[in-house]
């Protein structure tokens, strides 16, 4: 039995590379001999055609909240080793209502994730959030032992980091979550053309100190590509800038998570989008 540890990848900002992430992190960490259970939290699918799987109804944690499903049945394999996954469906989008009729709504997404951590099958639990601050996205902050931000690279972006770091000292402080930390900040779509990508990556760094992960993804046409096979870069094309950069981000993110770690995490701050 492993303990498991459940992982949100979270922005209520869209297209800030956090799916792309949840669907090259489970890749990579399924490289480095880890098993992994990736949740898709947004009724887009986009994490659940990702991984090289059709949008079907009924199959999505939509169906275990109300009900007419258990989590065992919902549960799929995906075409690569070591990655399970809970797809999503367009019903998804209702989930926000049937959550928000239990009581201990906030409550609803650990409680269902509770036979998966017992069981002890998976390594880590990663879950795809919505880009928004709704029901489904609190709930699984609150069901989370971590939560990773991805943040684009530019300033914008940085507005929508406070938010979440608000959001996670509330759950901390109200006893919703106590132990909720932030895993970390993977900074996206880094373009080492500019002045402007650098300044950011730096301001952050200056705010949030080693919570910054020190690899950087870069703005890579073959990260962009992939998902239109259904593939993870880091299968699509294993000697891209992108998935060299992926495969380093979850080096460093075992390397934070205990034992049996890589042994050597470089840094990886690309100037080329290539």
């Amino acid at each position: 039995m492993r303990a498991t540890k459940v992982i949100a990848i979270a922005n209520q900002k869209g297209g800030v590379g956090k799916t792309t992430t949840v669907v090259n992190l489970a890749a990579a960490l399924s490289e480095l001999k880890k098993t992994v259970l990736v949740i898709d939290l947004d009724p887009q699918a986009n994490a659940t055609s990702g991984l090289g799987l059709a949008r079907q109804q009924g199959t999505s944690l939509y169906s275990v909240i109300t009900g007419t499903s258990d989590i065992a049945d919902i549960i799929q394999g995906t075409p690569y080793d070591g990655i399970n996954i809970i797809p999503a469906e367009l019903d998804l989008a209702g989930a926000e209502i049937e959550i928000a009729r239990v009581e201990n709504h906030l409550g609803v997404i650990r409680s269902i994730l509770d036979r998966v951590l017992i069981a002890g099958v998976f390594d880590f639990v990663i879950m795809d959030c919505p880009p928004s601050l709704g029901i489904l996205m609190t709930s699984s902050l609150a069901a989370a032992d971590g939560i990773i931000v991805t943040m684009q690279c530019e300033y914008y972006a940085m507005e929508g980091l406070s938010v979440i770091t608000n959001l996670i000292e509330q759950f901390r402080t109200n006893g919703v979550n106590p132990d909720l930390q932030l895993e970390g900040i993977l900074m996206t779509m880094y373009d080492g053309r500019t002045r402007l990508a650098a300044d950011v990556v730096q301001e952050v760094r200056t705010h949030f100190g080693d919570k910054v992960y020190e690899t950087v993804i870069p703005r890579n046409v073959r990260i962009s590509e992939a998902p239109s096979f259904g593939q993870p870069v880091i299968y699509y094309d294993p000697s891209s800038r992108g998935a060299e950069a992926y495969r380093s981000f979850a080096a460093e993110f075992v390397q934070r998570n205990g034992p049996g770690a890589a042994s050597v995490v470089q840094s990886t701050t690309p100037d080329s989008v290539a």
